[in-house]
Parts: structure tokens; C-alpha cells; sequence
């Protein structure tokens, strides 16, 4: 104890040499923090003689410790009838006097060892009473006596009552709703108020004298004293220091924020650290609704399902978990070798993929598998269990005793050992009552072991994450269809033949609509012609990819009728109108409202006369590129788009040199939500301008134009991008005689084509072109009227045309083997590759074509 003077010195006078008692406040800086308290604090026996005496005490009394040390304490408590000044503090009391209740009380509480608090009336040594608050605590003396440790705040006089502003200040400390503890420069209790044994459930006298790290079981203690010593050393007060008690039972958890500032003598240096702690328990559980909402935020940003259970385990750790993983079951068809197929030496089974991990700690220790690898589990684990019952596993303390499962997983016991893992719970992903997988919970630096709490926070988390990974697989599904579907159904190998030289690009949508139904294709026409077409589908997903698949298939059936690109488009749309009032509802009020709706783009390019004839409905209009660079937008009116009815379809035809290019998009590849069309239509032009000129191949073209226009973030939208470099036929492949309607002139024209046909070096066709040309002909005079053209083609095959006056197309018949009439179409059916019709100004054309012969190249 400290002496009268001040100085640290004897404990107790007269008793020099003789131990401090086991669990006694030390003596120097703690005596001094109380000073600085303001209480009066003397240590009294269980006998009730003063054995320590302090300076506060010697200002509150007059008394010398000299005066009272191994005296009785009863002495100090005032009578009635106050002795002289100078009396002889051991005179026993006057007869007559009453002393103090304190006397008659203290062998029962000396009995009870609980600590106990009153207002009691001491004696100075003037011989006044001073009016005092007196707090007593019990301390663990040597041979296992109780000590007392006491101390008293004076109330100050006013009028004929005592109303102390230490009563004042005494009820706001001890009746204060936050925890107030005084630790010495050792660390050790001296002093706390009654909230912080009613926050702990530990008892005052169990606390004084002792360490945090020894009277808090069940505390993270280590992290609470680290912050006290470093309070002490640096005088920085540390606020807000979160920590966490569980109880016994291991299921009820509370949660404190602690502030802990220095407290300095007054020659600077310091005599221990004062705490202040709040249980924020409630408060803490509305942060986990908080979190629960982030989580919802943070879980299913994509549609992808391996960035979904990555995401559950970046949220859950370090929040929830030292460590979590996500393994998702096979039946999400992740990739790899299929794990009925796997097998394993050490009694465990591949029943998931690993789909996320994360961990507090770098490299993810606990982990035995990476992203993507298969999961091995004991048949009997709670792993299995999760998955089977679709019930959550929780073990607060894990058991790796023998007979466990731990005991019969070899991987995760060499982790439970190495790590320190001690908790686990084991959550089933349930989406529409399938299980989708399982996240697995653990921890090992946090000594605290998982609570129900916890339990139901991680079912929670899990449940948001399992709506994701269904929504993910959903759309995975979908857009692996959709994607299948559409690329099925665009052109694999494109070819110009003679007619042009084509490359093309297409992206999808990395939206989470998913694909769309762009498409293009590079249709043959007869004469060496060939059509070009780029289409985009209203809307997303697979019944976007199914339309675009109805629509593909019907302009290349209305393109081998060969029709100009203005009525194929009126074809198409009449077609498309039809299909939409069949799928209406039958008892639907409005059939106008179109079901499926598409633009397109539709241009015929003909290598014999290189003009290009081009029809829109409603699409971005197509771009030239001259051979010198220029580029040009064709005034091509817009037309409505498919699906509207409206039949408002205008072609216009230009001619181009050889090796212009023609670029047909969708708007995917010019419109940003950013920017105006005509702004994307400017960049297009740029960056054709910078790339298509002659010369080039077109797939560098057409790469190098995808990627200035796309930029590398997710696209908005379908890109489909198709260029055509245009070739001609030379003069000498083409040949054509306008013959008069006279069925004299018939022989003249078979003469004719097997002259020219001997020039080609092409003999080996002459007799069945001599009969294809004899037909033709003759069903030209017979029918039309006015001059007669015949034309031979030579390119990769060998064409023969016949135009006549007669808009009205010939029809194949079957004769019988008796008629001597309608054999003509059917013979030129037989003997050619293909053959057709088509309008042409004036009349019509009908064709047809052969094979060359092996050997003969076309031009």
C-alpha cells in the first residue's frame, strides 16, 4: 500500500517484509489510478483490522496510516457523542455512545464474502463524522482468508441533509448502462461497476486482482489485453474494439465494443488503462441483416454459375467464416470428365465440383481442391447428408475422434490438424426443391465457435445464393441452346462462287436476354448471280433464335424462286403476318399486333453485268466501298420492318466496279445506348474507309472492323457483319444471239451453242446442250412473242438462258408414255444440274445449268 506521504513504500506499516496477499491490489500505480478515482480505499481483514491505508483515505480522515495500520476498524466509525480531538483512536467507546451499523453487520458479511455497498458515517480524527458512500469488495487473502477491500466517497452538506456530489458522481458510475473498468499498469482489475459483472455474468471479487485473460473465459481475451498494452505503452486510445463472449453452452454469443484510454499521474507517467464497454448484441444482428442485405447485391451479379458461388464465398468470408467453398453437384453439368467415371483409393467418392473458395487466409490452405476439380466425400460425412436429407450440418466442435467421419477422410483430418479448423456447417443449395450443391462453413483463427446465429446466417446466405445459381443454370441452359440453334443455322462455309469473294463475323449478346437472332447468309442464284442477306430477329433468347431460324429458311426458299429483292422482302413479310395470326390466341381481340417481327437486307449481285440490286425492311442501310477507298451509303429507302404488313419494300440498283466491297450489319455493330445511329454509321464508314480498300483479304477486314467498332466490354447486343468483294466475269465467258420468233431459226440456234461450246474446249456437253437449247428455244417461239435472247454463261458451271416476251413461267408436266407433247421441261429437268425461271424486264428467263466436265476450270 502507499504510506501517508505518498511514497511507495511498506504496504502496510509495521508489517515490513511480510507478502503482499495473494489477489491484494499491487501496490504503487494501481493505489495511485485510485487516488486519481477520487476514493478514499483502505484494506481491512477479515478480523476488521486496517491493513493498508492510502493518501486519499489520510485527506478524507486526517489519519496517518501509522495511525490505523493493525488497528481495529470499528475505531473509525463515529458515535453519537463525538470523543475529544486528540483521543486515543483505540479507547473503546464511550458508554452510552451508539456506534455505526456497520458494527453489528460485519461478522455476517465478513460470512457472506459478497460485496456490499451503504452510506456510513466515519469518524475524523478532529472528531467529526464525515458522511460517506462506503463500497466493500471481497479479496482472496494468503491462507485462504477474505480480505476487504473498501472504499468510501464523501457526500457533501446541504442544509440538514447529506446530498453528496459523490453520491451523484457514485450513482452514475455504478448505475451507468456501460461497462467502466480500471486496470493497473500490470493489466490487473482494481476497479469496475456493477454493469460490467451484469454484462459478464462474473462476480466482482472473481474479477479484482485478476488479469482480463484470466477472469473471462469464453472471451477473445488475447485480442482485449493486445489492445490494453497497447493503450498502455503508446497512450493512443483505441475505440471501438469489437470482441465477442460465448457462453457455456456454446450457443449464446454476445458481442461488445470496447474503448480503452491511458490513465497518466501526475508526473506524466502512466498508472494503468480505463475500459469502457457496450454490448451492441442487438446492434450486431441488425448488421447481419445489413449484411444479408449486401449479400443480396453482391450474390448473382452474372448469370454465370461459377462467378455465382464464387461470389457466396468471397461474401461469407471473413464476415461469417475463416473459410468457405462452394461445391456444386454434377447434374449443373460443369465441364470435365464426368464423375461416375473418377474413382479414389481412399474410400471417398467425386460427388461435386468445386465452384468458389475463399479464405482469410493467402493461398486457401484449407482447400484440397481448386476451382473446377471434383470434390471427393466420405460416403458418411455430413457432406453426403446435406446433400441427401437437403438439410443443413452443424457442428459447433468437430469430432475427430475414431469412429468419426473426420476419422475416415484422411484429406480433411491432415487440414483439420495443420489449420486448426474446430467449427463447420454444412449448407445444401436448394433451388425448386433440387439440390444444387453445398457451401461448407469453417473456422479456425476465430476461436469462437459457430452459433445458431450463425447457423441460420449461413442457411440465409445460402438460400439468396441458391436462387442465383438456379436463375444462372437456367439461363446457361437456355443461351447453350439458343447459341446451338443459331449457329446451326447460319452458314458454316460461305462461298461467292465467281460472283464475289465473302468473309463474315458474328458475336452475341453477352447480355443477360441472352442471344439473339441475327443472321446472314450467301444465297447462289442462276446466272452466276448471287444474293447476300443479313436479317436480325425483334428480341432475345431461344424464340428469337427459332424465329430467325423460320425466317432463314424462308428467304432462301423465296430466293430460289428468284425473285427481285423488293418482292422477296413483300414475300417475307406477307409470310411472316400469316405465321402471326395462326400463334394468336384464338379468342385474342387484336391479330394486327405482330408476334415475331425481323429487318432485313436483301441485295443480288450479278457478275456478268456488275449491278447490285438492293431492298431493306427497316434495317440499317448497306455501305460501299469503292475500290479507291470511298465509302458510300446508298440512298436506299428504309422500308417497314418484317411482320407489320404494310408490303412498303423499294429496290434500287447501282452498278460497281470490280472489287468494290458491299458490308451489310445489324444495328448491333453501329448503336450504343451512348450514341445516335448516325454517329455508329460515321465510325463504320471510318473505319471501312481505313481497312477495305483493295487488296486486303477481307477477314482481316472484316476482324478489324468488328473490333473498332465493338467495344471490349460486354456487347449490347448481337454484331453480324458480312462483306462481299465484288468480281466480274470476263467478256469472253459470256456469250449472246437475239434470235427472231421463227421455229426455222431453231436448228440455227443448236448450231450456234455447240460452236461456242467447241471454243471453250467444252465438246463433252455439246449434245446435251444441243437438246437443252433445242427446248428452250422452241417453247420461247411457241409461247412468246418478240425477239428471243440465248445466252451461255461459262463460270463455275455452265448456264443457259432463253428470254422470251411471256411473263407467264412454264410449268414442268409428267407425260405419259403415249402423249407426243409435254416431254420438253421434263427432258431439261433430267439432263441439267438444276434449272428454273425468273422475271426479268420485258418477259422472263428461263434457265438452266451443268456441270463442267472434270478438267475444265471456270474463269
Amino acid at each position: 500500500m502507499v504510506d501517508a506521504e505518498g511514497d511507495a513504500g511498506a504496504a502496510v506499516p509495521g508489517a515490513e517484509g511480510r507478502p503482499a496477499p495473494s489477489g491484494r491490489p499491487p501496490a504503487g500505480s494501481a493505489q495511485a489510478a485510485l487516488d486519481v478515482a477520487g476514493a478514499a480505499v483502505a484494506v481491512i481483514d477479515a478480523r476488521g483490522t486496517v491493513i493498508g491505508w492510502t493518501r486519499t483515505a489520510e485527506e478524507l480522515l486526517g489519519y496517518r496510516a501509522a495511525d490505523v495500520v493493525d488497528r481495529s476498524a470499528t475505531r473509525l466509525l463515529h458515535s453519537r457523542e463525538a470523543p475529544d480531538a486528540d483521543a486515543d483512536p483505540d479507547t473503546p467507546t464511550t458508554p452510552g455512545t451508539a456506534p455505526s451499523p456497520l458494527v453489528p453487520a460485519w461478522p455476517a458479511r465478513v460470512r457472506a464474502g459478497a460485496p456490499w455497498s451503504e452510506l456510513a458515517e466515519l469518524r475524523h480524527r478532529e472528531g467529526h463524522g464525515v458522511h460517506v458512500t462506503l463500497q466493500a469488495s471481497p479479496l482472496a487473502g494468503p491462507g485462504g482468508r477474505t480480505d476487504w477491500f473498501l472504499s468510501a466517497a464523501p457526500l457533501s452538506e446541504s442544509s440538514a441533509r447529506p446530498t453528496m456530489d459523490g453520491v451523484v458522481v457514485r450513482s452514475l458510475l455504478e448505475g451507468a448502462p456501460i461497462g467502466l473498468s480500471i486496470w493497473d499498469a500490470d493489466l490487473r482489475c482494481v476497479w469496475l461497476n456493477s454493469t460490467v459483472e451484469r454484462q459478464s455474468g462474473v462476480l466482482r471479487h472473481e474479477r479484482l486482482g485478476r488479469r482480463v485473460t484470466e477472469s473471462l473465459p469464453g472471451f477473445d481475451t488475447d485480442a482485449v489485453e493486445a489492445a490494453m498494452l497497447q493503450v498502455l505503452r503508446t497512450g493512443t486510445p483505441v475505440i471501438d474494439h469489437e470482441f465477442r463472449w460465448i457462453a457455456q453452452d456454446l450457443h449464446q454469443e454476445r458481442v461488445f465494443s470496447s474503448s480503452f484510454f491511458r490513465l497518466d499521474g501526475t508526473d506524466g507517467r502512466p498508472l494503468g488503462v480505463c475500459s469502457i464497454a457496450v454490448d451492441i448484441t442487438s446492434s450486431w444482428a441488425r448488421e447481419r441483416l445489413s449484411v444479408l442485405s449486401e449479400a443480396g447485391t453482391r450474390i448473382g451479379t452474372t448469370l454465370d454459375v461459377m462467378n455465382t458461388a464464387q461470389e457466396l464465398a468471397d461474401v461469407a468470408v471473413p464476415l461469417l467464416a475463416d473459410y468457405t467453398s462452394v461445391d456444386l453437384a454434377e447434374a449443373l453439368h460443369l465441364g470435365g470428365e464426368p464423375l461416375e467415371r473418377l474413382e479414389s483409393g481412399d474410400g471417398t467418392i467425386p460427388v461435386f465440383r468445386r465452384g468458389g473458395v475463399a479464405s482469410i487466409h493467402e493461398g486457401n490452405p484449407e482447400s484440397l481442391w481448386s476451382i473446377g476439380e471434383a470434390v471427393y466425400v466420405p460416403r458418411v460425412s455430413p457432406f453426403m447428408s446435406a446433400m441427401t436429407t437437403g438439410k443443413s450440418q452443424f457442428e459447433p466442435i468437430i469430432r475427430t475422434g475414431p469412429g468419426t467421419w473426420v476419422d475416415n477422410d484422411p484429406g480433411r483430418r491432415r487440414v483439420i490438424e495443420e489449420t486448426g479448423v474446430h467449427s463447420i456447417i454444412v449448407v445444401p443449395l436448394r433451388a425448386r426443391g433440387a439440390v444444387l450443391g453445398v457451401a461448407v462453413f469453417t473456422r479456425n483463427d476465430t476461436k469462437a465457435p459457430f452459433s445458431r446465429d450463425d447457423l441460420l446466417l449461413a442457411e440465409e446466405l445460402a438460400a439468396r445464393a441458391s436462387l442465383s445459381l438456379d436463375n444462372a443454370l437456367r439461363y446457361t441452359r437456355e443461351r447453350t441452346a439458343s447459341l446451338a440453334l443459331q449457329r446451326n443455322l447460319l452458314p458454316r462455309h460461305l462461298s461467292g462462287g465467281h460472283a464475289v469473294d465473302v468473309a463474315a463475323r458474328y458475336l452475341p449478346a453477352d447480355l443477360h436476354d441472352g442471344v439473339g437472332g441475327d443472321w446472314f447468309d450467301v444465297i447462289p442464284l442462276s446466272g452466276g448471280r448471287v444474293a447476300l442477306v443479313v436479317g436480325d430477329v425483334v428480341g432475345h433468347g431461344i424464340n428469337a433464335a427459332a424465329t430467325m431460324g423460320q425466317l432463314h429458311t424462308a428467304v432462301h426458299t423465296l430466293a430460289d424462286m428468284d425473285l427481285p429483292p423488293d418482292e422477296l422482302l413483300a414475300h417475307l413479310d406477307d409470310l411472316v403476318v400469316r405465321l402471326t395470326e395462326e400463334d394468336a390466341e384464338p379468342d385474342a381481340e387484336d391479330y394486327s399486333t405482330p408476334v415475331m417481327g425481323a429487318t432485313c437486307v436483301y441485295a443480288v449481285y450479278d457478275p456478268v453485268t456488275r449491278r447490285c440490286t438492293m431492298a431493306r425492311a427497316g434495317h440499317p442501310p448497306p455501305a460501299i466501298v469503292f475500290p479507291d477507298g470511298t465509302v458510300t451509303f446508298p440512298e436506299l429507302p428504309a422500308g417497314s420492318p418484317i411482320g407489320l404488313g404494310l408490303l412498303s419494300f423499294q429496290s434500287v440498283e447501282m452498278e460497281l466496279p470490280e472489287g468494290s466491297v458491299i458490308a451489310l450489319y445489324t444495328d448491333g455493330l453501329v448503336e450504343t445506348r451512348e450514341a445516335d445511329i448516325d454517329v455508329g454509321l460515321g465510325r463504320l464508314g471510318a473505319a471501312l474507309a481505313r481497312t477495305g480498300g483493295a487488296g486486303r483479304p477481307l477477314e482481316e477486314v472484316c476482324a478489324e472492323v468488328v473490333g473498332t467498332m465493338v467495344s471490349t466490354a460486354a456487347s449490347q447486343d448481337d454484331v453480324a457483319l458480312l462483306l462481299a468483294r465484288t468480281r466480274s466475269l470476263p467478256p469472253d465467258h459470256v456469250v449472246t444471239w437475239v434470235l427472231p420468233t421463227d421455229p426455222a431459226l431453231v436448228a440455227n440456234a443448236r448450231a450456234l451453242a455447240v460452236a461456242k461450246l467447241s471454243s471453250w474446249g467444252l465438246d463433252q456437253l455439246a449434245a446435251t446442250v444441243e437438246l437443252i437449247v433445242s427446248e428452250l428455244v422452241t417453247n420461247a417461239v411457241r409461247y412468246g412473242a418478240g425477239p428471243i435472247r440465248l445466252r451461255l454463261i461459262r463460270h463455275g458451271a455452265l448456264v443457259c438462258e432463253v428470254f422470251d416476251s411471256d411473263d407467264r413461267s412454264p410449268r414442268l408436266r409428267h407425260a405419259r408414255a403415249e402423249d407426243e407433247k409435254g416431254w420438253g421441261l421434263f427432258l431439261v429437268a433430267k439432263l441439267s444440274h438444276r434449272w428454273g425461271t425468273r422475271t426479268a424486264p420485258g418477259g422472263k428467263i428461263v434457265w438452266a445449268e451443268l456441270e463442267l466436265p472434270l478438267g475444265a476450270a471456270g474463269p
